[in-house]
């Protein structure tokens, strides 16, 4: 008995031990030494940066923070569970992609994208930009990977803030974690969503929207249903808004804002249509 407790604690040692995500941020022209953290002056390294920002992933998706005045947070789907990102670097040739390989389906264009993060001024939205100074981090845990990234001196209602954006994703979690800081102690109103196109199906509870559709064709090998949601705790929020592009959520005046965000494909076996996502979100 003595040994087969050992032995159980042991195997149960390894099981928590194994952390399923990951995190990348490197240098666009070199593909080889990884970075813990990038500034920039400017606010704008999209072109610089591999993956035009830094990258988390856990076992279901990948998500990036794009290095530039978007600061939106963009999605990369898997048709199967694994770690991508250190081999893919986000674009996998058609090829990997036939192969079960996940791949960039989603398009932000001008928006959030998936629970990304904007400033509200009253009456209209207030990009992260432009700034004195931005600044990308990654880190990694015992069972979690996360990504920062900090923009300084944003002019907001005639002052100017510093905005942290946080996003970190757990091992045998699909759901990642997104937080907003104002890091100088001023309250702001924060605004964040989901976005959408044409032809989504969308469904919304008290405390989550999620949607399905197809994102329109980009730099993917296939045009793949592409489910997304955030949850929320509508009890931070005074605003919910659709400007046509995007569901919006616009925050009470506050230093601090915390949501959690989701997304599925098609290509999925558990989670491939909207009906399943809202049943797992729920």
């Amino acid at each position: 008995m003595k040994l087969s407790f050992m032995a159980a604690l042991l195997f149960c040692g390894i099981c928590f031990g194994q952390n399923n995500t990951d995190n990348s941020l490197y240098m666009k022209a070199e593909k080889i030494s990884y970075l813990t953290d990038i500034g920039s002056e400017s606010g704008d390294l999209y072109q610089t940066i591999g993956h035009h920002g830094p990258a988390v992933e856990n076992e279901w998706m990948a998500l990036r923070i794009y290095f530039s005045d978007k600061v939106a947070i963009d999605v990369y789907n898997k048709a199967k569970k694994g770690l991508e990102l250190k081999a893919a670097h986000w674009y996998p040739t058609p090829a990997q992609q036939k192969e079960g390989w996940g791949a960039d389906y989603y398009k932000v264009a001008s928006t959030v994208g998936l629970g990304g993060v904007k400033l509200w001024d009253g009456e209209k939205l207030v990009s992260l930009n432009p700034v004195t100074n931005r600044l990308a981090r990654v880190g990694k845990t015992e069972n979690t990977s996360w990504m920062e990234m900090i923009s300084r001196g944003v002019p907001y209602k005639g002052k100017k803030v510093d905005i942290l954006v946080r996003v970190t994703v757990f091992s045998g979690k699909r759901e990642a974690k997104v937080e907003a800081f104002s890091l100088n102690g001023e309250k702001v109103q924060f605004a964040t969503g989901v976005n959408y196109f044409k032809g989504f199906e969308t469904k919304k509870g008290e405390n989550y929207i999620a949607v399905w559709g197809t994102h329109p064709e980009d730099v993917a090998a296939e045009v793949v249903g592409i489910g997304a949601a955030i949850k929320y705790n509508p009890k931070n929020y005074v605003k919910n808004t659709d400007d046509g592009t995007q569901y919006l959520l616009i925050s009470k005046p506050t230093k601090y804002l915390a949501t959690e965000i989701t997304s599925a494909c098609a290509k999925e076996k558990e989670i491939n249509t909207l009906d399943k996502l809202e049943a797992y979100i729920k």
